[in-house]
């Protein structure tokens, strides 16, 4: 980190300070962050986005769309799911997951239109 990416002296909004962080201690920010760290490996990302462009898809499909194996993918679902990323239902000898709700589908379009926006305007 260069000067310029720092401030030069030190001295802080105590107010707005002190105002955050009892916002911290009253949000469950831990939560949002092992969720999105979830979101974050490569893999369950490629899940994640899959599932955005279809509701819902079998293990089996998830394996080939990402090019890993059942059980790797089997895997990565349980962590999604651990993490409220993802939920499934069975059907006969097949599981069929799905994104929780809605709020995954909008964090994950929020994050590649603002990826995309970075790229045009760097």
């Amino acid at each position: 980190m260069n000067k310029k990416e720092t401030c030069e002296i030190y001295c802080y909004d105590e107010e707005k300070v002190n105002r955050i962080q009892g916002d911290l201690k009253s949000i469950d920010i831990v939560s949002v962050s092992q969720m999105l760290k979830a979101i974050a490996d490569e893999n369950r990302a490629k899940i994640t986005y899959a599932l955005c462009q279809d509701e819902e898809l079998c293990v089996c499909d998830i394996a080939n769309i990402i090019g890993v194996t059942v059980a790797n993918a089997s895997h990565h679902l349980r962590t999604l799911h651990k993490q409220g990323v993802v939920k499934f239902r069975k059907e006969g000898k097949l599981a069929f997951y799905s994104l929780d709700d809605e709020h995954i589908k909008q964090i994950m379009m929020i994050a590649l239109a603002h990826k995309k926006e970075v790229k045009a305007n760097g």
